[in-house]
Order: structure tokens, then sequence, then C-alpha cells
């Protein structure tokens, strides 16, 4: 059984019989910091909106911040691959890493602060995923028009949107888009009264399925 938690923004606390992951732990965006006892910590970059382990990292666990290459933390494998934060190449935000991850035998890829769209070299980098975890909102990031193309791209089974406008985060991202507009003409949608969705890896559908979480 595989439980993946949302806290908000683009922090996912994923649960499984091989360890414990969080994605992207956040300060100063109006909401609750995240709070766990994590064996992997991964951060995509160092901005303070994704880069805030020690509140969610267990005293044995491991922190990677804007990590690149492959490692092997306790059971679980990953891997960092370098893009950036804009389209610019980072001139104005800087470098971003995609984490891919593999955990109780299911392949999980977290985008990040994506800002662009991935070289061939980059997809083939990331490979088969089961779960993607993809920047919707735009501005600082990928918008709901390409995160959906890179959805079509890397084809995963389960969609997970992150880093949109929501209820009680700051006016610094007012700007954002909701998930709604990402969502608008989206079959397969499965929308959760909770901010936790469990299953068992034979649960992952065929058909692509985006999920969406509520905090």
């Amino acid at each position: 059984m595989v439980e993946i938690l949302w806290h908000g923004h683009s922090c996912f606390e994923i649960r499984g019989k091989e360890g414990i992951v969080v994605t992207d732990p956040f300060r100063g965006i109006g909401l609750p910091e995240p709070k766990a006892e994590a064996d992997l910590v991964l951060c995509s970059h160092g901005h303070s909106d994704h880069n805030n382990p020690d509140p969610v990292k267990a005293k044995t666990g491991e922190a990677l911040v804007g990590f690149v290459g492959s490692k092997k933390v306790g059971k679980i494998d990953v891997k960092g691959i370098a893009t950036f934060h804009d389209d610019s190449e980072g001139s104005r935000r800087g470098k971003n890493s995609i984490y891919v991850f593999t955990l109780d035998g299911i392949n999980f890829c977290h985008i990040g602060d994506l800002g662009h769209d991935l070289a061939p070299s980059q997809v083939e980098a990331i490979g088969k995923i089961d779960i993607l975890f993809v920047p919707v909102g735009g501005v600082f990031t990928i918008g709901p028009e390409a995160a959906w193309k890179l959805c079509q791209t890397l084809k995963p089974k389960l969609v997970f949107p992150m880093h949109y406008r929501m209820a009680g985060m700051s006016p610094n991202f007012n700007a954002l888009s909701t998930v709604e507009d990402f969502l608008k003409g989206k079959e397969n949608v499965k929308r959760l009264e909770r901010r936790s969705f469990t299953f068992e890896r034979t649960d992952i559908p065929e058909k692509m399925t985006i999920i969406v979480p509520k905090i």
C-alpha cells in the first residue's frame, strides 16, 4: 500500500513500505509548513517555497537540494535531471531539478519548478513513469497548456497537478492559474474530498487519470 499526502503547493509526502519521500517542502507561502519524518527529502531548487527540509526530515533522513545525478538512499533509487526555472536557461530564476524516484516498485516523477519545454534528451532521461507531479499555475513555471503537453509526452498513469493558486496562499501567488484552468476539458479527473490518496500498485489505471486532492 502506498499513500500520497498533499501538503499544498508542490509538497507531497509519499509513504510506502520502502520508505517515506517528501518533495519540495515550503515555508512563507501562507499555508501551514509541512511536517513529517521523511527518509528522503527532495527539493527541486533553493527557493524558500520549495526548500524547507528540516521540519520534514527524520533524524536519519537525507535531503537533496537541486541534485543532479543518480544515487540510492536506503531502498529508494533517485535520479535528478538538470532543467531550468525559466525559459531563458536559468538567467531569470536559476536552475531546477526534476526528480525521478522508485518506491515500492512504482516510478514517480516530480517536475519541480520547470519553466520550459523539455528537450528530447531530458524526456529520455526521465524514462517510463507511473505517477507525475506537474506544475500547472504558470507565471513562475509552465502553465496549464504546457503542463498538459508534458503529460502527453511523458504518458504517466496518474497525474497530480501542483503549484497553482489556492485559498490561504500569500498574495505573491495571486497571479497563478487555478487548477480549474488545467482541468478544463479534461477527462478522467478524480476529485478527492481529502488530501491523501491510497492505492496498491495493481490499482494504477491503464488510462491516464488526473488526481486532485483537497486540503
